[in-house]
């Protein structure tokens, strides 16, 4: 029915979240026809409204676990609460988003024929006994613990995605996703960036659980969202799991300590126990990411977090 017209109309679910805002953007920018479903449990249409008197651009309330019918060239499957604070208020929810929504994305995809992204995250490897971790690495999860719902959740997506290539042929592409950070994070998520963030802004104490000793890789939206681009560009065989995220390591009260000179707040550190499960150490090898999507993060740290920082001094103060 598209064939007089060449445009692409791509689907992203979670598209009014962080990352799928952003991706909806790049996008649109690239010419494209954009379908973006989010029940906004964590999302919000503020990310979109930019957006409003874009003819290329729709948005339908929608939980992906339930059947979605719509007709389109692509889908990037993002949907689901990614932090802590989020995935846990409802876990049970967290789980069918994950495990429901897949199979419901990838019928629509069988039917239609076209390629399936799934935005799967490096909690599949969970406390990580080999550092960095590689894609080959099977992991270290808990699976009745507090952030299984989440952690198998996103497992058990991928291999939902693995099983419909190997049995109907369906081309996939997925990411592991590690932690990615900038403007239009949910304030009250509870990650570390944000929740540094917002507490340095408003001069109250900077959690730090354990002695901070842990470490994260902090991968700004941008190269991400590039890194996105660039797997589902990929030839139909290539499939992934790819890990993209920012291989410089950094421990969080370092993090917590360059976001308190960069705000100048005189906010001191409050010390806390660690969190159940938390993984002590988190650092992608992306030589797949490099080799195959001639992709690495190019955003550092510091400036990322200025963009940030300035993003939610901007929302705090009502101007967004």
């Amino acid at each position: 029915m598209r064939s007089y017209n060449d445009r692409r109309r791509i689907l992203v679910t979670g598209g009014a979240g962080f990352l799928g805002s952003h991706l909806v953007d790049r996008l649109i920018e690239q010419g494209a026809e954009v379908l973006c479903v989010d029940n906004l449990f964590t999302g919000t249409k503020r990310n979109l409204d930019h957006l409003h008197d874009e003819p290329r651009f729709e948005f339908m309330r929608h939980d992906i676990t339930m059947p979605l019918y719509v007709e389109v060239d692509e889908i990037y499957n993002l949907a689901c609460p990614a932090s802590p604070i989020h995935y846990q208020h409802d876990p049970i929810q967290t789980t069918k988003t994950s495990v429901h929504g897949a199979i419901n994305i990838l019928g629509l995809a069988k039917r239609l024929r076209v390629k399936a992204f799934q935005a799967s995250t490096s909690e599949v490897y969970g406390d990580p006994s080999i550092h960095p971790q590689v894609e080959s690495y099977w992991g270290n999860v808990n699976p009745i613990g507090a952030r299984s719902c989440y952690d198998e959740g996103k497992r058990c997506a991928e291999t939902l995605f693995f099983d419909y290539h190997r049995q109907v042929g369906l081309d996939i592409k997925v990411a592991r996703i590690f932690n990615t950070y900038g403007p239009r994070m949910h304030p009250n998520d509870g990650r570390v960036v944000s929740n540094f963030i917002v507490k340095a802004l408003r001069a109250e104490p900077l959690p730090i659980y354990g002695d901070g000793s842990q470490t994260r890789s902090f991968c700004y939206v941008d190269d991400l969202i590039d890194g996105f681009l660039r797997l589902m560009d990929t030839p139909a065989g290539f499939t992934g799991p790819v890990n993209l995220g920012n291989p410089n390591e950094f421990t969080v009260m370092e993090l917590a300590e360059l976001i308190l000179e960069i705000t100048g707040s005189k906010s001191c550190l409050e010390h806390h126990p660690l969190p159940e499960d938390d993984p002590v150490r988190r650092q992608p090898d992306i030589t797949l990411a490099r080799q195959s999507l001639g992709w690495e993060p190019s955003v550092p740290l510091r400036e990322g977090l200025h963009r940030t920082i300035a993003y939610f001094d901007e929302l705090l103060a009502g101007k967004l």
